[in-house]
């Protein structure tokens, strides 16, 4: 479902063999977006669209932007690859939208929080640490490349995780749940990585080193 990673040094192979910098191991440079998620595509309602931070909040609540004022945070931009577990790379995407710092900001995580939860449409899931989570470039994107994303690429938000495969940055986000303790999401429970890191290959559960995850 999720799609993004960002750029880092690196080298893999083409299916030529040729070696190539910035990609992973495994990894095939793709030319265009291909659309993969789970599921059928949702309708955006504007009027009932919500983004909630919940979970182990630093004040106990729930903090809860309408579309209009979740889009009204400030933007930045950050220029990522796309590694997708399947194997296909595209490179140098820049994406639009809000970083996640000013969430962790907004609504700051209790002091023993460890993970979160982000949560799409359709009761998608994806687990996340939250040093990765708080990464400078990991974002909520709104835009590629100048543009709105389209409903097939995951508007109107998605999570851009510049350092993990695709499908830890969800289409379609309506949420952040902080955590205590580390629980699998959607993916991570039918046989995916738990920490999904492609310059190590982290692409299935059985691969997971002791403490990586919690039990399946």
């Amino acid at each position: 479902m999720g799609q993004p990673v960002g750029h880092e040094s690196g080298e893999g192979r083409d299916p030529a063999g040729a070696t190539q910098p910035g990609l992973p191991p495994g990894q095939r440079v793709q030319r265009g977006w291909p659309v993969t998620h789970y599921g059928p595509v949702p309708k955006f309602r504007p009027e009932r669209w919500e983004f909630r931070v919940f979970g182990a909040t630093a004040d106990r609540g729930k903090h809860c932007w309408t579309h209009e004022e979740f889009t009204a945070l400030p933007h930045t931009t950050v220029v990522a690859d796309l590694h997708c577990v399947t194997k296909f790379s595209m490179l140098g995407a820049e994406w639009g939208g809000i970083p996640a710092r000013t969430i962790l900001d907004l609504a700051p995580p209790a002091d023993d929080v460890t993970h979160v939860m982000v949560w799409a449409e359709y009761g998608y899931s994806s687990n996340v640490r939250l040093s990765d989570f708080a990464s400078e470039h990991t974002l909520f994107a709104t835009h590629k490349d100048g543009e709105l994303l389209t409903a097939e690429h995951g508007f109107p938000l998605r999570l851009i995780v510049p350092h993990l495969y695709a499908w830890k940055g969800p289409k379609w986000v309506r949420g952040v749940e902080y955590m205590t303790a580390d629980r699998r999401g959607f993916w991570e429970e039918r046989g995916y990585h738990n920490i999904g890191d492609p310059w190590r290959e982290q692409r299935y559960s059985y691969q997971e080193e002791p403490g990586e995850g919690p039990d399946l």
